[in-house]
């Protein structure tokens, strides 16, 4: 799963973040509204976390115009206003969910599952293919009955695959899936994930399309 944070205090978006890709998910932290913008125009998220008193503009601004601009992915806002009054505010400029500070990382975590459950392109929480069981929830992954550890890149291209199939994901959408916003793409490393993958969950699992893509075997 892709995160956006958007955070201005260190001491709580490091362990948030800590805490979340301890589960492979891929958390990208921004302490300003400018780069997190900046981001969401270029980057598919599965989920954005929403601190609302940023250094460079308030929280429901932004909240209200990226949904001007049509955007689905959930939004969960992360603050101390703890008004009833600010809640309904939040809720009704368009944030899936809103959770007071100080809070209990796991909460978070539970709440990010259950906006992401709710959302309307969220695919089947399990998925089988072949002798493989996939939780799509808690990124876990069986085959022919024994747990299966992939590291957080791995899961990404996974993810991709699994949410695409029968589909060809051209190369440069498992990279944007898999890589930071900004962050430099390291040469053949995809071809890298994608041989670690055939290694651990079968050898014919993933397709290479030349020119294409790559995709998942029925």
């Amino acid at each position: 799963m892709r995160i956006l944070l958007i955070e201005d205090e260190a001491a709580l978006a490091r362990p948030l973040k800590e805490h979340l890709e301890a589960d492979l998910n891929m958390v990208e932290w921004f302490p300003t509204l400018d780069e997190a913008d900046a981001a969401i125009r270029t980057t598919e998220y599965d989920v954005v976390l929403l601190d609302l008193q940023l250094p460079d503009g308030d929280g429901l601004t932004f909240l209200s115009t990226v949904r001007d601009r049509a955007l689905r992915t959930p939004i969960i806002i992360l603050t101390a206003r703890d008004k009833v009054s600010d809640r309904i505010d939040g809720l009704n400029r368009g944030a899936d969910d809103y959770v007071i500070k100080p809070f209990d990382l796991d909460e978070v975590k539970a709440r990010i599952h259950t906006v992401c459950r709710r959302s309307a392109d969220q695919i089947a929480q399990t998925v089988q293919l072949r002798d493989l069981v996939v939780n799509m929830t808690d990124h876990s992954v069986i085959r022919a009955g024994q747990p299966v550890r992939l590291t957080a890149k791995e899961w990404g291209v996974l993810e991709v695959l699994l949410r695409r199939k029968p589909q060809i994901v051209a190369r440069e959408n498992l990279e944007t899936a898999i890589y930071a916003y900004g962050e430099e793409v390291e040469s053949n490393a995809l071809e890298a994930h994608i041989s670690r993958l055939r290694t651990k969950l079968g050898k014919d699992l993933i397709t290479t399309h030349r020119g294409m893509g790559y995709a998942l075997n029925p």
